[in-house]
């Protein structure tokens, strides 16, 4: 029997085991992680002394990035909650408690931010000064830490009373029991034990993806008036579904509840870009239910995210932490709304009422209703609620104790039995999640039960509520408008601010088209005799001599510059998920542009839009007056060789040909290429970037003031993942 062995588990991520040491190694930890690991048998069901518990990694190697092709590469939160609890190793007289912490390793830069994360994750605020920044008052925040300290069995101890840590470098460091690893280049390590060995890498390569462990079927969705359209049901252990979440459409806009892992796979199956979403209500921040979050950054605006300030402030520590940049920085990936916690909130119509819920981190319910006919139509998201049972034991009548009072008790039972039309609830059980015993006499029209970690149920929950398929919608208002031309028209009236609306009918006018996945819309040199401004999904797109497939989603119109250019295309747009558009005649775009007053602007920077366009840091910046500002701030310059290339202080630069040599004071040398970036600027990067930079031949540097940039949340994600990969000691050798 070999002493050590490495399986492939997905992409980007590998298993090492060293039996006689005892060692299983997870190695790269992206979102669902764990639902690889249970598809793949590494996570089994086991008997032991008549208790039946999970067998499983104990040990995770952290990814050197933290951020590969734009997703989070280290999510430990659930593998480190496997190992503490289905495994056991932190319950008492359990057979998996051995006296040994989950272990991460990796290097200290990720390790620091894991662990902040872990932290974050388990308690969410840890003090009542953090509750009272937040908005609580001094008593409330009393109350509220008085539940959580009752959660934590009294007391909030450091993430180091969990895990354990191990910090690595390039010479070997024993793991346990003669298992070393050593890490050879960036992402690239070895693991060794007496004459055996293996190697593995966690790097991605530029066209692949973290895989979702679940396949998802395509669905075209209607856009009702109001309706609630499940997009998951699972919970963090499902390997077959994705976690609790919900996506309302209400008057043509969208809305999700929370955003768990894989949420960019769900929204591809149900043909919805991030472009589409007008905004997100969010319970609590643990990783089921906020893993996701960055997928959202990727939109070419800021995407409202509403939440109490409580639960915004548990969200966005805990996101910066991972991130390592302080939590203000929150709000310039999302444009931040509050919600009053009790009350029924308006936006824009819908109406939402967040309702405290006790958990481990600070966490809402939300009540959502509209006006209609006979009153509201309402839906109730409970997810994550405590089972009554559990929150019973909690009650204390010595308030200086970790506990609740018995009014908050009965006030809370109460408002779990608000009767709604559609109404989706935890059954979990356990300590921190539901049961349907509490919801017998529940009044609601449509009881969904939810968070399980099978869609099966038991006969006494299946007389009570039932499960929703991934795709089902519950249409609550009707629709009788056409919400399709509607939101043509806003697209419309967003890219061309202030084209009077008898010009914007000579587009709206033109039919639509839908595509199914995998359709070609044009291919490199056809005629191009249409163009499409694309309603919702998305494109892949390959240009001509451009190593990168960008994606366009919703608000792009698709082919515009090689239409304006010339009448063949530059390259193949492809679907890749059911996609809706308009289908411009380009005579007729020409004409539009003619007679709006847009086609001197459009055709003096046309240089630039082209290579915006077909850029990696601005490719999927869609909207064409955002690319327009962009394209009219942007100056260039050409350098000799040997020549110094100078930078304005708060601008970017970036090589458009040529060849350059640049300095990375204390952080080695490199060599840039056509597209790569340099540039100092104060709030874009965690931490200052200085360089010095000098042409090796005759090369065209573009130059990009950051104030055009700094609110675009998909530039500044891929600026953050090229300063992480920058500041890794040897990033030099496995560079873009």
């Amino acid at each position: 029997m070999s002493g050590l062995s490495a399986i492939k588990v997905t992409t980007g991520v590998w298993w090492v085991e060293a039996p006689a040491a005892g060692l299983r190694i997870l190695c790269g930890c992206p979102a669902d992680v764990v639902k690889h690991l249970i598809k793949h048998g590494l996570i089994a069901s086991v008997e032991e002394a008549g208790i039946r518990f999970q067998t499983g990694p104990n040990a995770v190697l952290l990814s050197d990035l933290m951020v590969q092709n734009g997703a989070i590469a280290n999510l430990s939160e659930f593998p480190v909650l496997q190992m503490l609890y289905f495994q056991g190793m932190i319950v008492p007289n359990h057979p998996g408690n051995t006296g040994r912490k989950p272990l991460i390793i990796g290097s200290r830069r990720q390790l620091d931010g894991q662990m902040n994360y872990i932290h974050r994750g388990n308690y969410g605020l840890l003090d009542e000064d953090e509750m009272m920044a937040a908005g609580a008052s001094a008593e409330q925040a009393r109350e509220r830490m008085r539940l959580k300290l009752r959660f934590a069995f009294g007391h909030i101890r450091p993430p180091s009373a969990l895990v354990d840590t191990l910090e690595i470098g390039l010479e070997p460091t024993e793991i346990r029991q003669g298992v070393n690893v050593q890490r050879l280049a960036l992402n690239v390590f070895r693991f060794s034990l007496g004459s055996e060995s293996v190697t593995i890498d966690l790097n991605l390569k530029r066209s692949e993806t973290y895989e979702c462990p679940y396949p998802l079927p395509f669905q075209r969705i209607a856009k009702d008036y109001f309706s609630v359209l499940h997009s998951g049901d699972g919970d963090g252990w499902d390997a077959h579904r994705p976690t609790t979440g919900a996506i309302l459409l209400f008057q043509g806009r969208i809305y999700l509840v929370d955003a768990g892992p894989n949420i960019l796979s769900t929204l591809k199956a149900l043909g919805i870009s991030f472009n589409e979403i007008e905004g997100i209500f969010h319970t609590h921040s643990h990783d089921d239910h906020f893993a996701g979050l960055t997928t959202l950054i990727r939109a070419d605006r800021r995407i409202r995210h509403f939440a109490t300030p409580q639960v915004r402030a548990s969200v966005a520590r805990k996101m910066m932490s991972l991130l390592g940049m302080a939590p203000s920085i929150f709000h310039h990936y999302f444009d931040c709304r509050d919600l009053v916690e009790g009350i029924w909130n308006d936006i824009d119509g819908l109406e939402v009422k967040p309702v405290f819920s006790p958990h481990p981190v600070e966490t809402t319910l939300f009540l959502f209703r509209t006006v209609w006919e006979d009153g509201f139509r309402s839906y109730a998201h409970m997810a994550d609620i405590c089972r009554l049972s559990v929150l019973r034991d909690f009650i204390v009548s010595d308030p200086a104790l970790p506990g609740i009072s018995e009014k908050f008790f009965n006030q809370f039972s109460a408002e779990l039995l608000t009767p709604a039309t559609v109404k989706k609830i935890d059954v979990g059980g356990g300590m921190i999640h539901g049961s349907v015993d509490d919801f017998h006499g529940d009044t609601s029209g449509r009881l969904l039960l939810t968070h399980t970690p099978h869609p099966h149920l038991i006969v006494e929950q299946s007389r009570v509520g039932e499960v929703a398929t991934f795709g089902e919608v519950d249409a609550l208002i009707p629709c009788n408008y056409d919400f399709t031309r509607h939101k043509a028209n806003q697209m419309l009236r967003g890219l061309f601010p202030g084209v009077p609306s008898h010009v914007l009918h000579l587009l709206l006018n033109c039919p639509l088209r839908t595509f199914a996945p995998g359709a070609v819309l044009a291919r490199e040199g056809d005629s191009h005799e249409h163009l499409y401004l694309l309603l919702s999904g998305c494109l892949e797109v390959a240009y001509r001599g451009n190593p990168f497939h960008l994606t366009l989603s919703a608000g792009a119109v698709v082919g515009e510059l090689s239409a304006l250019q010339e009448h063949v295309w530059d390259g193949e747009y492809r679907a890749i998920t059911p996609v809706e558009t308009i289908e411009f005649p380009t005579s007729l775009y020409r004409a539009f542009l003619a007679r709006s007053g847009l086609q001197t602007e459009t055709f003096q920077f046309f240089d630039h839009r082209i290579f915006l366009q077909h850029s990696w840091l601005f490719g999927e910046v869609v909207a064409p007056d955002t690319l327009n500002r962009l394209a009219r701030a942007m100056t260039s310059c050409w350098f000799p060789p040997d020549e110094g290339v100078k930078i304005a202080d708060e601008t970017l630069g970036i090589v458009a040909r040529g060849r350059l040599h640049c300095s990375l004071e204390g952080k080695g040398e490199e060599t840039l290429q056509p597209g790569d970036i340099f540039g100092n600027v104060e709030g874009l990067f965690p931490t200052p970037w200085p360089s010095r930079v000098t042409a090796v031949e005759t090369s065209l540097v573009y130059f990009v003031p950051a104030s055009q940039i700094k609110n675009i949340p998909s530039v500044r994600w891929r600026l953050f993942e090229l300063w992480d990969r920058r500041e890794q000691p040897l990033a030099k050798s496995t560079k873009k």
